[in-house]
């Protein structure tokens, strides 16, 4: 009797996230895409617009705002009902990519995607806590997995989409994609069925917002600019960071004491949760850092050619959506959570020093079919991490629970970024700026220009660009190894029923 009714649970299960999946996959898609697909459009988008001091403004601008709209739609999310709240969000991602199109200087374009990353991060987050919505806690897992497969494989299929779209279509196609994608995505969500949220007349929190912005601008901004190695550089890097600290105390100070708030303090204090949210953002450090500077290794060092590069990360994306597919099913088979990170990261951990070591020394077969590896590992955390959280929170704050992940997740992503950027052009930088400068020359000009340079100075430089990449990766492996021991913390470790 009891295995007949939880076959029944399971169809019933089944067949309520089966008549909402259709609906929400293709926003979180374009959404999370948008995070890494305009990569390998930015030396076009430079040459177009100029200003190249700036573009690195237009990927932290839309990480900023999916950072400050997570919590901010997980709070509405529960108060108001998701999906009159992703409608909204689609109408300003989608008229913000019109505009990211329309932009005729790098400045707009900045404060296009800005607004782009509002409508994303809300997105992101909703379509996560629909899922948690519809089913039960140990099904939850399995459906979660499907969600998480496809969202790291946008983020994997960024850079290739973005090339080929760059390379036949101009830097423009990159965001008017998203215009008859969106139309249907926004048809696909009128599909839901309408939810009416906890309601109540209960202040929103514009204070904590306000110290919310203010960190992850501060925090965002500095870390971008890291890279400029100068000594007004470090000033402003370091006014950023004080000022990020400042905002930070004063957040968890008004948040611990508001009634209604913007982030979940009191939950963070719960163990398992803010565990498994460190653990999201290790995760997003990791595999965001490296599917930003793998093109560009491949590009610099292996001197591979735009359309290959393509080829050659795409086991990043179909690994990382196996690992989470099969991790996802055996979740809902075991019950077990914590155990496939653990897990999946020391694996992670191990390829990512073999790509450090041996990265230039490997054929490129043996070099993708090692991304792929890594790319599967990767694969078994945000399922789980989704799953752990919003079973340890409860269905009351299961918005703020799944905006949690995406928050920690986005923060995770900005800082693996502009660290692991800080230290390849401080390897660059350190023993001689010429080698800085030609450096720079050859990401804007291609392996090509390496021809022109006499034989002397050309391995000189090619040494120093490889001893960047490996100081690189290796900070890379290093956010694996602290996700490593963050999974193996984690107290919960099987699912409730």
């Amino acid at each position: 009797m009891t295995e007949q009714l939880s076959a029944s649970e399971a169809n019933t299960s089944r067949g309520t996230f089966l008549s909402i999946y259709p609906s929400i996959i293709l926003p979180m898609f374009l959404a999370v895409m948008d995070q890494t697909i305009i990569s390998a459009a930015l030396p076009e988008i430079a040459a177009s617009l100029g200003h190249v001091q700036y573009i690195s403004w237009v990927v932290v601008a839309y990480l900023v705002a999916n950072t400050i709209a997570a919590p901010v739609y997980g709070r509405l999310g529960d108060l108001f009902g998701r999906r009159k709240l992703m409608l909204g969000a689609l109408i300003l991602f989608t008229g913000a990519s019109v505009l990211c199109a329309l932009a005729p200087r790098m400045e707009l374009l900045v404060m296009a995607r800005l607004l782009q990353g509002l409508g994303g991060g809300g997105l992101m987050t909703l379509t996560q806590a629909l899922v948690g919505e519809a089913v039960p806690p140990r099904e939850r897992a399995r459906f979660q997995g499907y969600l998480a497969a496809v969202a790291v494989s946008a983020n994997a299929l960024g850079p290739v989409a973005g090339g080929y779209l760059t390379q036949h279509l101009g830097w423009q196609s990159i965001f008017l994609i998203n215009l008859p994608l969106g139309a249907l995505a926004f048809l696909l969500v009128l599909r839901l069925k309408p939810n009416p949220g906890l309601g109540g007349k209960r202040p929103f929190d514009v204070r904590g917002l306000l110290y919310l912005s203010i960190f992850a601008s501060s925090t965002l901004i500095g870390f971008s600019q890291a890279q400029d190695l100068t000594a007004g550089a470090g000033v402003e890097f370091s006014v950023l960071m004080v000022t990020a600290v400042i905002a930070l105390i004063l957040l968890i100070r008004h948040e611990d004491k508001a009634e209604y708030p913007l982030l979940p303090i009191k939950l963070l204090r719960k163990p398992t949760i803010w565990r498994t949210d460190a653990l999201a953002a290790c995760h997003g450090a990791t595999f965001v850092a490296l599917i930003t500077f793998i093109p560009l290794y491949l590009r610099v060092v292996r001197g591979v050619t735009v359309g290959e590069i393509g080829l050659l990360v795409l086991p990043l994306s179909v690994g990382v959506g196996l690992g989470s597919l099969l991790t996802g099913r055996a979740v809902s088979r075991t019950g077990r959570t914590a155990i496939f990170p653990s897990i999946g990261l020391s694996l992670a951990t191990m390829a990512l020093v073999v790509l450090a070591i041996a990265g230039d020394k490997v054929g490129t077969t043996a070099l993708s079919c090692l991304l792929g590896l890594i790319a599967v590992f990767m694969g078994t955390v945000m399922g789980v991490v989704q799953v752990t959280v919003q079973g340890a929170a409860g269905p009351r704050v299961l918005g703020a629970a799944a905006a949690s992940v995406q928050l920690s997740r986005s923060i995770g992503a900005a800082f693996g970024t502009g660290i692991v950027s800080l230290v390849l052009f401080a390897a660059i930088a350190a023993h001689d700026t010429e080698i800085a400068r030609l450096f720079h020359e050859l990401i804007q000009r291609g392996p090509d220009m390496l021809a022109t340079l006499p034989p002397a100075v050309r391995i000189h430089l090619q040494e120093e660009i490889r001893g960047a990449f490996f100081a690189a990766f290796l900070t890379i492996a290093g956010f694996a190894a602290l996700g490593t021991a963050l999974a193996w913390s984690i107290p919960v470790r099987r699912l409730s029923e």
